[in-house]
C-alpha cells in the first residue's frame, strides 16, 4: 500500500466494484479497492494514510465469502484503534450483519418495523411461529437480496419445512419470524443516502412476487425470448429529502454512524410505512442512475474526496 493518501474501499465482491471505480476516476478522487477474501495486516505497523470505506456485505456468505465479515471485524477496528478515517466502520458492520440488530436501533429510533421475533436455534422454532398468524415470514439474521425469506401460508407447513430437507438456517443461527407485510400497490421503496444526506428515492415493483430485490447491474435478470424487461426499479419524485420519513431516516443515520446506506419501507393496506431493511452497503440500479437528478455512486465518491482533502500525508 502506497503513502500516498488515499480513498481505500473494503469489501468482497469485485463485480460491484466498476460504479463506483468510474465514479472516483470522474470525481478526480484516488481510490483502491481492499478486497477483503484473504491477505494480512501487521498488527504493530500503522495504517497507510486515507479514509477508509466499508463496503462490507451481510451476504458475503452468499459468494463464499463468509469469512470476510470477521476479517472486516479485525481490519476496521485496527483502522479506528489507529485513528484513522472510516467510513460505516466496525459499528455500522454490526448493523449490517444482523437485521435484528437493525430492527432494535430502528424501533429505537421511533420508525414503525413489523412484528418481529428473533429465534435462536431450531428448539422453539415452531412454537414461537404460533405468536404469528399464517401467512408469515421467515429470514435469516444474516442475509442479502432477500436470499432466506420464505413465505408461510400455515403453521403446518412451516412446521414440515423446519423438519424437512430444504431447512437452511442462518449463518450465525437466528432465524427472524416477522409478520407478513401486505402491501397496498404491488411495490416497496428503497430511500438512498450518501455522505449521510438523501439521493433519491426508488419504486421497486416486486408484482412478481419476488424477495430478491438487489438493484446492481450484476443481479439484473434479461427478459423472456430476449426481450428487454420492463425497468423494475424507478425514481419516486414525490419522495424527497422533506418526507417525514426520511427526516427521521436522517436522525435514525445520524445516531447510528451511518453515512451511506439504502433503506427500505413498504407501504401496507392498513396505511403504516414499515421500514424492514437496512443496506449499509448499497449498489445503486443503472436505469434509476441514468434518469436520477443526482447519481449516487458520484456522491459518495464527492463526499469521500472531501475527506480525503483534509487527511495527513503519511511520513
Amino acid at each position: 500500500m502506497t503513502a500516498e493518501p488515499r480513498v481505500y474501499v473494503i469489501h468482497e465482491n469485485a463485480e460491484w466494484f466498476p460504479p463506483f471505480a468510474a465514479a472516483f476516476e470522474a470525481e478526480g478522487v484516488p481510490a483502491q479497492e481492499w478486497l477483503l477474501t484473504d491477505g494480512s495486516i501487521d498488527l504493530s505497523a500503522e495504517p497507510p494514510a486515507g479514509v477508509f470505506w466499508s463496503r462490507l456485505s451481510a451476504s458475503a456468505h452468499t459468494r463464499d465469502h463468509g469469512d470476510s465479515k470477521e476479517y472486516g471485524r479485525a481490519v476496521l477496528r485496527w483502522l479506528e484503534t489507529s485513528g484513522r478515517t472510516v467510513v460505516n466502520g466496525s459499528g455500522v458492520l454490526e448493523l449490517e450483519v444482523s437485521k435484528a440488530a437493525q430492527h432494535a436501533a430502528l424501533q429505537r429510533a421511533g420508525i414503525v418495523v413489523p412484528q418481529t421475533v428473533a429465534v435462536f436455534g431450531t428448539t422453539a422454532l415452531k412454537q414461537r411461529a404460533r405468536d404469528f398468524s399464517a401467512p408469515f415470514i421467515s429470514k435469516h439474521n444474516q442475509g442479502g437480496k432477500g436470499l432466506g425469506v420464505r413465505r408461510h401460508d400455515s403453521h403446518e407447513e412451516f412446521d414440515a419445512w423446519v423438519d424437512g430437507p430444504d431447512f437452511e438456517p442462518s449463518p450465525d443461527g437466528i432465524t427472524l419470524l416477522q409478520e407478513n407485510l401486505f402491501a397496498a400497490a404491488p411495490f416497496v421503496t428503497r430511500v438512498e443516502f450518501a455522505g449521510g444526506e438523501f439521493v433519491y428515492a426508488v419504486r421497486v415493483d416486486t408484482s412478481a412476487g419476488s424477495f430478491e430485490l438487489c438493484p446492481a447491474e450484476a443481479c439484473a435478470l434479461p427478459g423472456a425470448d430476449g426481450v428487454e424487461p420492463e425497468p423494475l426499479f424507478r425514481i419516486r419524485e414525490e419522495i424527497t429529502a422533506e418526507h417525514p420519513l426520511v427526516q427521521q431516516y436522517l436522525a435514525f443515520l445520524r445516531g447510528a454512524g451511518i453515512t451511506v446506506a439504502g433503506i427500505e419501507f413498504i407501504e401496507t393496506v392498513d396505511g403504516r410505512l414499515v421500514t424492514y431493511d437496512v443496506n449499509t452497503n448499497t449498489n445503486y440500479n443503472p436505469d434509476v442512475e441514468a434518469t436520477a437528478a443526482v447519481s449516487g455512486p458520484r456522491t459518495i465518491a464527492q463526499y469521500l474526496g472531501g475527506l480525503l482533502v483534509r487527511e495527513p500525508v503519511a511520513v
